[in-house]
Parts: C-alpha cells; sequence; structure tokens
C-alpha cells in the first residue's frame, strides 16, 4: 500500500487549567532522540477506514498506557507530507503520567549494521499549555490544536463565562 493511501488516526487529549493544556508524545527511537521542537506528534498509528475511533483508542492505550473516556469529537483530518491522511479525536481527560508505558518496535540499528535494536514507540508524553504545544507539536498537526481552540472558545460553557461590559462588548 502506496504512504499515501495509508490511514492513521489518534487522540487529542486536552484539560483546562490555567489555561487549555493538550496532551503531547515524542517520537520513540534514534531518528527522534535529538528532536524536540516540532517533532512531538498525537499518539496515533495506522487504521482501516471504517474503524477510526476505535482505532485511535487503541492506538492511544498501545502508546500511552492510558484509557481514554469520550465523548470524543471529531476533528478536520490533515495529510502528512506523504500523502497519508491523519484523523483525529478530540476529548476532555486528565491524567496521571506516572502510569505512562508505550508498546515498542524494531529496527536495524545502527543503519547497515545487520543489528536489530528494539526501542519504545513513544518516549515520553507531556502536557503543554497552546503556545508551547504549538511549538512542540509536528507542523501537519497543527490544524488540530487550533481547530480544537476555536471549538472550545464558543462552547456554551466558555460563553457563560463572557460577560457584557455594558457597551456592547463581551468580555
Amino acid at each position: 500500500m502506496a504512504r499515501k493511501d495509508e490511514i492513521s488516526a489518534g487522540l487529542l487529549a486536552y484539560r483546562r487549567r490555567d489555561g487549555l493544556e493538550f496532551l503531547l508524545a515524542h517520537p520513540g527511537g534514534p531518528y527522534w532522540a535529538r528532536k524536540d521542537d516540532g517533532a512531538w506528534t498525537i499518539p496515533k498509528g495506522l487504521v482501516r477506514p471504517d474503524d477510526l475511533l476505535a482505532g485511535a483508542l487503541r492506538e492511544f492505550k498501545e502508546e500511552t498506557g492510558l484509557t481514554a473516556r469520550g465523548p470524543f469529537t471529531p476533528l478536520a483530518p490533515v495529510r502528512q507530507r506523504s500523502g497519508k491522511t491523519v484523523h483525529g479525536f478530540a476529548f476532555e481527560g486528565d491524567f496521571d503520567l506516572s502510569g505512562f508505558s508505550s508498546n515498542s518496535f524494531e529496527m536495524e540499528w545502527p543503519p547497515r549494521s545487520g543489528k536489530t535494536m528494539e526501542f519504545p514507540e513513544i518516549d515520553r508524553i507531556g502536557w503543554f499549555g497552546a503556545d508551547e504545544a504549538m511549538r512542540k507539536i509536528i507542523a501537519y498537526q497543527k490544524p488540530f490544536l487550533i481547530e480544537l481552540q476555536k471549538m472550545l472558545a464558543v462552547t456554551p460553557a466558555a460563553r457563560s463565562e463572557r460577560r457584557n461590559d455594558g457597551e456592547g462588548f463581551v468580555a
């Protein structure tokens, strides 16, 4: 299957503290070891087109060791440079990250050495405020953060917290 025909799905967890915070995952393995800004991702993986949310839930559990609970809000799909489509689902949750664990993968390392090594699929996870999350997340996934922030800014709860200042402006 060509990369452009592949479909991935993942979950974007968020919580409300002093502001919104997003749970992002740092890919494991030697190619990502020295990368930070622009390298983090939502926990995600390959799924069948008829199984997007179930696949996203499975990948989240495998890659973080955490169990996500809905409701889940679908986000507009994004595309990787390779052409692969990635579907995201947002949900509100607050996790104790001390329970983090990730599945692993094997690859030849160092290249052309004939040796196979095992690496965690995700080597760490963390909560990031909106600005830091935009710095950390891989570029093609930034629309997930932008869309979710826009959605949450117009929720009934957010509207009820705003007040009219008497001159027709909403604060």
